[in-house]
């Protein structure tokens, strides 16, 4: 199991043309002086609890993102992969929602 803590993150919703809506956390780390910025696309979320001050969601790969509920939102490297994928999804006849971040990510069904 794999656990990640990003700096910033996002909840998309994933709609393809044939196939049913998912959500996955779009994770942000910002760079260091030898290294750059990053980013990871979870498996899935199966689940969300709420841990102090950070959502942990459970992915279908069996990791886990700790995720600070301030941090909502991405950095400038993020956002632009980000549009990229979501240009590439609708591309191909599919849609990506950026979750709002006041959404109560305790009470969606991840199913």
């Amino acid at each position: 199991m794999s656990e990640y803590y990003p700096d910033k993150w996002v909840v998309i919703k994933i709609t393809g043309k044939d196939t049913p809506s998912i959500y996955k956390v779009f994770a942000c780390w910002f760079g260091g002086y030898l290294d750059g910025d990053s980013w990871k696309l979870n498996s899935g979320i199966t689940s969300a609890t709420l841990d102090q001050n950070a959502y942990a969601f459970d992915g279908s790969s069996g990791s886990v993102y700790y995720c600070g509920i301030h941090k909502y939102g991405t950095n400038m490297y993020g956002q632009g992969i980000l549009n990229n994928l979501i240009d590439k999804v609708e591309k191909n006849g599919g849609q990506v929602v950026i979750m709002p971040e006041n959404t109560n990510w305790l009470e969606l069904d991840y199913a």
